[in-house]
């Protein structure tokens, strides 16, 4: 697992001040343009999932590049929480705060079966604003949100607090 962890970490690039000054994005293309490295963090976040998943769910945009090799992994179906007006029939959403604004989230609720266990995946959890909107979009729609699987945490902005009693879990930690 360390060496994992130290591989990954070696990839993901700091980015200061974007999207605004103040804030360090952290870019995740090299894991991404690396076939083996892109491999294993899906391979882990397979290994890591709690238990049988019907669905698992990908936060826009990079949880969806993460979150549709997983499923496929586990047998799952994949679903897209997308960011409001860009899913075209009806759908449930929620606003959530960001570290630098606030947004919505829209998930069509008939692609979450009732009683669907379900796995929540991103990059990142940082504020866990978007998470614990995520988590309420779809225990509205009716599935069961059995665990949330991350690329990495940002520990300086206790998202986790915004998920207690949640499994969650994230390769890299910050």
């Amino acid at each position: 697992m360390t060496d994992l962890r130290t591989e990954i970490a070696a990839l993901v690039h700091d980015v200061p001040d974007h999207p605004r000054p103040g804030v360090t994005f952290k870019d995740i293309t090299p894991v991404l343009a690396d076939a083996a490295a892109f491999a294993r963090v899906v391979d882990h976040m397979v290994q890591a999932a709690p238990g049988p998943v019907d669905v698992v769910v990908g936060m826009e945009a990079r949880g969806f590049i993460l979150g549709a090799p997983v499923a496929v992994a586990l047998g799952a179906g994949f679903v897209p929480v997308r960011k409001e007006g860009k899913l075209p029939r009806a759908t449930l959403s929620g606003s959530y705060d960001l570290e630098y604004g606030s947004a919505v989230l829209e998930v069509h609720p008939d692609t979450v079966p009732d009683g669907a266990r379900v796995l929540v995946v991103d990059d990142v959890l940082a504020t866990g604003g978007t998470a614990a909107a995520t988590v309420e979009l779809l225990e509205q729609a009716g599935g069961q949100v059995v665990g949330l699987s991350f690329l990495m945490e940002l520990d300086f902005l206790h998202g986790r607090s915004r998920l207690e009693g949640r499994d969650v879990q994230a390769l890299l930690r910050y």
